[in-house]
């Protein structure tokens, strides 16, 4: 792939071979965000994790203190008063049964994230071939199947993310926007780190965290130590 003269003035900047400080390597990625449009600054995190095991698995949340400067369109599954209570805490989306055909047969995907209460996992189950492998579905882990719509619905909006192991088990997550100021994206990306150290599963045997990298939307990759991890 033939890079740009701006990709490579920013890349030019980077030591590809050194580990920065965490503040450095933001700061390096922040300024390496050279497109026309507000980059999503990301972090990729490798894992000695092997998440062929169920006990390997790294799944969870964590609200990033300055949100993720993006709107996140939200799909809330319930009925009754949960579904009052959904629609109150400002979910874009709320409904039951009559959802289902929507999804499945229209391919309606028009929302970020999935939260549905525990006694519409049953509903939601059926569209487990379209929302599964588009990593949609509703997951207590994450916090998404849950009988607190609003406590839910109100992370999200303000700025929740997912993180999880990919087939190579690595984690890969948004820490904000190029636009963010680099103390926001620390903060973010000290939140994020928290909670993926809080998250090393006890049967691991080894090293936890192999490499850290922070990189924007079309940019380079920026390594980042993981001594203080």
């Amino acid at each position: 792939m033939k890079h740009g003269k701006k990709y490579r003035e920013a890349a030019g900047a980077i030591d590809r071979a050194t580990q920065y400080e965490p503040a450095e390597a933001i700061a390096l990625a922040k300024k390496a965000a050279v497109a026309k449009f507000d980059e999503t600054i990301e972090a990729h995190i490798r894992t000695g994790c092997d998440g062929r095991h169920a006990d390997q698995q790294i799944r969870g949340a964590v609200v990033l203190p300055n949100g993720t400067g993006k709107t996140v369109r939200v799909l809330v599954f319930a009925k009754g008063e949960k579904e009052s209570e959904a629609q109150a805490a400002g979910a874009d989306y709320v409904g039951g049964e009559e959802l289902i055909p929507k999804i499945q047969n229209d391919g309606w995907l028009d929302f970020d994230v999935v939260v549905a209460t525990p006694d519409m996992m049953g509903v939601v189950g059926r569209l487990g071939k379209v929302l599964g492998p588009k990593g949609l579905m509703p997951n207590p882990k994450a916090g998404t199947v849950t009988m607190d719509v609003t406590k839910a619905v109100n992370d999200i909006k303000a700025g929740k993310i997912e993180y999880r192991l990919d087939k190579a088990n690595i984690v890969h997550v948004p820490i904000g926007k190029a636009s963010f100021t680099e103390e926001q994206l620390q903060q973010n990306f000290d939140a994020l780190m928290d909670a993926i150290v809080k998250a090393k599963p006890s049967s691991l045997k080894g090293q936890y965290l192999k490499s850290i990298s922070v990189a924007p939307t079309m940019g380079p990759g920026v390594k980042v130590s993981t001594a203080k991890f």
